[in-house]
């Protein structure tokens, strides 16, 4: 049986002119790190969008452990194994830590349409959301009301909550924007200790991060990949410089 979790072949995705994604090809393997790295407007999101089923490919495959999911809704790939966190934290502000782990622990075991109000007594699911705060060492913020949480924290428990279905694959969209530089050694700390629990694509533009984290990093460039390989590699590549640069400096 294959370890490859993700297999992208050849995806294209154009808005009008703009050609966001070109022939995109990629894959992740169980247990590795790959990073997805590139100027703003390289098309990152927009891969992840493709990938997630939020965005509809013009052309190409994405396959998760050998299945395909093209065609497939969002909560159709969520099923077969993925898992994502976002650029802008998602979680409810007006809920606790807890009580937002309970919600995750609902839906993971298919409760997900019974009232809050007795599930966020349910021992079950209490016993169920503790196990995933302890994960990203959040346990002893279960009381505190997300809106009181730093930066940081709500980052934290939105990546517990991506990880609460136990995916296969796990999208990160840049974790640590906007988090400070102790906020952003933890999440690395947290991201390192994942490795092997799933395939994991990881958005980022913190490079001490990417370089710290990735077994394999591939660049894209206006929609197109220009280099794939070990952090090692990509941090020598001329044309990888070039597009972080500009070329008087890469030549430098």
């Amino acid at each position: 049986m294959s370890d490859t979790v993700l297999q992208v072949d050849t995806l294209c995705k154009s808005y009008g002119a703009l050609q966001a994604t070109r022939d995109v090809s990629l894959d992740v393997k169980a247990g590795e790190i790959h990073a997805l790295i590139g100027p703003n407007g390289a098309g990152k999101t927009t891969l992840i969008r493709q990938i997630y089923g939020s965005e509809a490919s013009d052309s190409g495959n994405i396959s998760l452990c050998g299945v395909s999911m093209t065609g497939l809704r969002v909560p159709q790939r969520i099923k077969l194994g993925i898992g994502r966190s976002f650029q802008i934290s998602n979680v409810l502000m007006g809920f606790s830590v807890l009580e937002n782990a309970v919600i995750a622990e609902q839906a993971r075991i298919g409760e997900a349409f019974r009232f809050f109000r007795p599930a966020f007594r349910d021992p079950k699911l209490i016993e169920g959301g503790m196990k995933m705060l302890s994960r990203v060492g959040m346990e002893q913020r279960a009381d505190v009301l997300v809106a009181d949480l730093a930066h940081g924290e709500r980052r934290l428990l939105e990546l517990a909550l991506a990880m609460s279905s136990a995916p296969a694959l796990l999208l990160l969209d840049e974790p640590m924007a906007g988090a400070g530089s102790e906020e952003s050694q933890h999440m690395i700390e947290i991201i390192d200790r994942l490795r092997g629990s799933a395939g994991i694509l990881l958005i980022e533009h913190d490079m001490d991060a990417v370089f710290r984290l990735a077994d394999r990093v591939t660049v894209l460039v206006e929609g197109a990949i220009i280099a794939s390989g070990t952090p090692a590699q990509i941090s020598s590549n001329k044309d990888v410089r070039a597009a972080y640069l500009g070329n008087e400096d890469a030549e430098a």
